[in-house]
């Protein structure tokens, strides 16, 4: 039986007989999980679900179809690993054999991207009903006037019981997430985790969007009381959603952006925020969305009696996540977009403790910084571990970049250039010593918000700045609200000698990873770079 599709399955070359539940609201999809064994309900409304052994993105499992369109415009390599058209129609061919046995599939039509001019049409099959529901809730869903007549564009086939043949399907295990940018399908087998179709689409635009001359971006964006859009860039735990969900601004989006000519728009119509730890003080906005009929909630512990939630709990991931609609942040913006930016913010967690809390940037150290996206985390829980772990993910967001980093960041530089935007780099982590040392703690949010709140409505230009000597970019001396001592990061230090020499260490972190973008930007750029002792 088929369910009233505008553009029939059949169209697609795919032949079932399945029922076919199409653009189900909220509620109907709710009701389907929990009659299929899903999830539960949670006490205050949210669905409760597990996603089994994959509680993150299977990084390692995702291939692009190298063929005529993408051999020479994708960035092959560790991200961007390549699979063959052949592998790739052997793969196509068993999920669509997998489709014709279903008894029942979910089907949605949707959007990536709020601004009409720079979305993309989207199908998204599912075989489970929370993962139709938790897609729906996070790309943008179309009117019932939009839904008359929509032609997919991309579809994505997800099927979290298939099982790749490493042998027959070119992939490396049982699981696979397959892009094939010419035959614009994308397949998802053998993982549970939902994230891996929405950061799909979000790898569609960021193919898509550069040639178009649109900046695609791994960040959040809100609007200040002065209309002026911020844009924050930053890997998982730099405090991207935290920071951006603001109850004195307008929240665009938090996670994944478009910024063209004319706007900055949000790529999705929902968020998906960690769970883990969460709490109604540090985060009121985010939390108040888990007690909410709509909210998907993943690997979040519930008593199973009680049905109350524990989100200290991280017995089943580290990663827990919840997903909601936009409009659950009580001061989002309605049609998801804003003007063009006049703040750039890259977060970093620094657990090395060499960062200041805040600093501003040039056009050229921008796109520096934006290129090695920096971060640095305690090196897991191990006994005897004694020193931080960096990661440099280019643009904040390697593997979602197709295109070769220097197409983001050159678009990012002309995009500042052409704006007079101010950047700045934000550090949410450590200070006075390395995480590791005793007696370290992680940089008060309260000083993070009033540095930023100060960067953000101008005051903080008009402040007193010196010159970092190892990195190049200015440090504010003072700033009404902060302590003094905070803000130079050396004199925060007990022993100055030792943060010398873990300054340098981590100078020579950044120069040897920017070594492979050196030849792909100006002079300029090479220039911004921190200077070795």
């Amino acid at each position: 039986m088929t369910a009233a599709l505008s553009y029939p399955l059949a169209n697609q070359g795919i032949a079932t007989d399945a029922t076919i539940h199409a653009n189900l609201g909220t509620a109907p999809l709710v009701e389907h999980a929990l009659a299929n064994g899903e999830g539960i309900l949670a006490k205050d409304g949210p669905l409760v679900v597990e996603t089994g052994k994959h509680t993150g993105r299977s990084a390692k499992d995702k291939f692009i179809v190298r063929d005529a369109l993408t051999d020479g415009t994708v960035w092959w390599g560790k991200t961007n690993v390549e699979m063959s058209p052949e592998h790739f129609a052997a793969l196509k061919a068993d999920f669509l054999a997998e489709l014709a046995k279903r008894d029942t599939l979910y089907v949605a039509d949707l959007f990536g991207g709020s601004q009409p001019e720079h979305r993309v049409n989207v199908r998204v099959i599912n075989e489970l009903a929370w993962h139709n529901l938790f897609i729906r809730t996070l790309l943008v869903r179309p009117t019932a006037a939009e839904l008359d007549g929509f032609v997919p564009e991309y579809t994505i086939i997800d099927l979290p019981s298939f099982v790749a043949d490493p042998a027959r399907h070119g992939c490396r295990s049982e699981t696979v997430i397959a892009v094939n940018f010419t035959e614009k399908l994308i397949l998802i087998g053998g993982t549970k985790y939902a994230g891996e179709m929405k950061k799909s689409v979000f790898g569609i635009l960021n193919y898509l969007l550069p040639e178009k001359g649109v900046m695609p971006m791994h960040c959040s964006a809100n609007i200040g009381p002065d209309g002026k859009t911020a844009v924050f860039f930053g890997l998982s735990g730099t405090g991207k959603t935290t920071l951006s969900a603001d109850a004195s601004r307008t929240l665009i989006g938090d996670d994944e952006h478009g910024w063209s000519d004319t706007a900055v728009f949000n790529f999705e119509g929902g968020c998906y925020a960690k769970m883990i730890r969460l709490s109604p003080e540090a985060e009121p906005e985010i939390f108040a969305t888990t007690k909410r009929f709509g909210t998907v909630l993943e690997n979040v512990v519930i008593d199973r009696e009680t049905r109350e939630l524990d989100f200290d709990d991280n017995s089943l991931a580290e990663n827990s996540r919840g997903s909601y609609p936009i409009d659950f942040i009580p001061n989002a913006s309605e049609d998801n977009l804003g003007p063009v930016p006049a703040n750039l913010i890259f977060l970093t967690a620094d657990a090395y403790g060499v960062l200041p809390p805040i600093a501003r940037l040039t056009p050229d150290q921008a796109m520096y910084h934006f290129l090695s996206g920096y971060t640095a985390r305690v090196a897991g829980t191990e006994i005897g571990v004694t020193e931080p772990e960096a990661t440099f993910s280019t643009c904040f967001g390697a593997p979602f970049m197709p295109r070769h980093p220097s197409v983001y960041g050159n678009l990012l530089k002309e995009r500042i250039a052409k704006g007079g935007v101010k950047c700045w780099l934000v550090n949410t982590g450590w200070s006075g010593g390395k995480a590791t040392m005793p007696g370290i703690s992680r940089m008060p949010i309260k000083a993070t918000r009033a540095l930023l709140n100060a960067a953000l409505d101008g005051s903080l230009n008009d402040a007193e700045f010196k010159k970092d000597s190892n990195f190049g970019f200015e440090v504010p001396v003072a700033v009404p609200g902060v302590d003094s001592k905070l803000l130079d990061p050396r004199g925060a230090w007990a022993d100055g000698a030792e943060y010398d020499k873990t300054a340098q260490d981590l100078v020579r972190k950044f120069i040897d990873n920017f070594a492979q973008f050196a030849d792909h930007v100006d002079e300029s750029v090479r220039q911004a770079a921190p200077t070795a002792a």
